[in-house]
């Protein structure tokens, strides 16, 4: 079964307004290369090192989640959750995932004497949607930057890019990179609020977390005169309609250099 997108929301994305109200959120900081939080940045490069270990014991779900000390500039706790092979020694589950976290904290220079977590439960066998279904979509915090900011609360996958959730999060992701880029903080979140069928913002904020070497007011100016914030115009620069969205599936949307909201 079918059915098209009721008349009543059509009629303001139709006259290119929002397609959707709401508050959007994009984040950078200057800890790591990829400007993404150092954590979130150790537990996503796990995942990858794990996908690509191409272990013929483990199966392909799998979780990371990494506890960071900023304050003493230190690994806490690794945890990694991954199906596995009906068959095997849980014991070589262990050190194949425990490899692997070792493996990215050194990648970074970091300590490898971290409290590791693998499987808590003990067995990981029957995964995806086949273990566990609900209805609130994909995990947005992982998605996004690993809870270090604000999330307007929406789900970006199974939305086109006229919902704000999805083309007003990656704007907002991107403006937030161009704020660091250009020195005027080294830490930065921006907000973008919408309502439904109006094209422009009905906010733009900022937050730096007191890293900022200018006024946030003339940051919030600076960006209203830089960027077209309409929906459209969003969808036109960032070229939305081009993107082929099975690719951030996995691994998040802010994670690879060739989308077009990460690019300079």
């Amino acid at each position: 079964h079918t059915s098209v997108q009721s008349s009543d929301i059509a009629q303001g994305v139709d006259v290119k307004g929002a397609g959707d109200q709401g508050m959007m959120f994009g984040y950078a900081t200057n800890e790591t290369r990829e400007m993404l939080p150092l954590p979130f940045v150790l537990a996503t490069d796990a995942m990858e090192r794990l996908r690509d270990a191409h272990s013929p014991i483990l199966l392909p779900d799998a979780k990371c989640q990494v506890t960071y000390d900023y304050a003493r500039k230190r690994i806490d706790t690794f945890l990694i959750s991954t199906q596995h092979r009906e068959d095997v020694d849980l014991e070589d589950v262990r050190n194949t995932v425990v490899r692997v976290m070792r493996d990215t904290a050194n990648s970074r220079c970091l300590n490898t004497d971290f409290k590791t977590l693998v499987n808590p439960t003990g067995r990981f066998v029957i995964g995806s949607s086949f273990a566990d279904t609900g209805v609130t979509g994909r995990k947005i915090i992982a998605d996004t930057y690993g809870g270090a900011c604000r999330h307007g609360g929406g789900a970006f996958s199974g939305k086109d890019p006229t919902k704000v959730d999805r083309s007003g999060a990656y704007m907002a992701r991107k403006i937030a990179k161009d704020i660091i880029r250009a020195g005027l903080a080294k830490r930065c979140e921006v907000q973008l609020a919408y309502a439904i069928g109006v094209a422009e913002p009905v906010s733009v904020a900022v937050e730096c977390f007191h890293t900022n070497c200018v006024p946030k007011g003339y940051i919030v100016r600076w960006i209203q005169k830089r960027y077209d914030l309409t929906p459209a115009g969003i969808i036109s620069s960032l070229g939305l309609r081009d993107v082929d969205y099975n690719t951030v599936s996995t691994l998040g949307h802010f994670w690879r250099g060739w989308m077009p909201w990460e690019k300079e």
